[in-house]
């Protein structure tokens, strides 16, 4: 793909983990940290990471990478609210935008940079995990971006396409299904090696 930006969403307060899952670590490096480098591995233009809940610990986290970083003071409404948090601080660019969150700890380059070889022919795409589940890692044509201003609360990107003008392309990876919500799915990770042990 000849350019694109990426957006990192790590605004969340991680209320089910009862702690940041930004800052849990894999192989000693903070998990915002991890994305965000896998991310800019796949050379965007830009990195905007979206910050809410714990933002200066994340901020540290994040210290001395090429990003942009970016508050929600409304982070709590949900994630609408970062999407288009994140959308507005890269302004109007007529490119591609790859997004990804912080709690998929089985996410590598070779997904993203799929995912992008996906969408040379200006479609969005969409991680597909199963029958049912579906989300990020997304990669979102310029056509599309604007319809981020029409989410509200917690609405996720699916409802981008829930009217049917666009239909998007997918990309299976059934591993990225397990993502750490609930102290329960932190412990499965930490056991089969995908998160440190504290």
């Amino acid at each position: 793909m000849k350019r694109y930006s990426a957006l990192l969403l790590a605004a969340g307060g991680s209320t089910r983990l009862g702690r940041p899952k930004q800052l849990l670590t894999v192989n000693g490096v903070p998990l915002v940290r991890h994305i965000a480098e896998l991310l800019l591995a796949t050379g965007p233009e830009r990195l905007v990471v979206v910050t809410g809940g714990a933002a200066a610990r994340i901020s540290q986290a994040l210290a001395g990478l090429d990003i942009v970083l970016v508050q929600n003071d409304n982070w709590e409404t949900g994630m609408a609210s970062s999407l288009q948090c994140g959308y507005r601080a890269l302004g109007a660019d007529p490119a591609p935008l790859l997004i990804a969150g912080t709690d998929q700890p089985r996410l590598t380059c070779d997904h993203l940079r799929a995912l992008l070889k996906q969408g040379e022919q200006h479609r969005d795409v969409v991680a597909v995990y199963g029958e049912e589940g579906r989300g990020i890692p997304v990669l979102l044509s310029p056509a599309t971006q604007p319809h981020l201003a029409d989410l509200q609360g917690d609405t996720g990107l699916r409802q981008l396409w829930k009217n049917g003008a666009t239909t998007p392309a997918f990309f299976h990876a059934p591993e990225l299904g397990f993502d750490i919500d609930t102290p329960e799915q932190l412990d499965a990770a930490i056991r089969a090696g995908w998160i440190d042990q504290d």
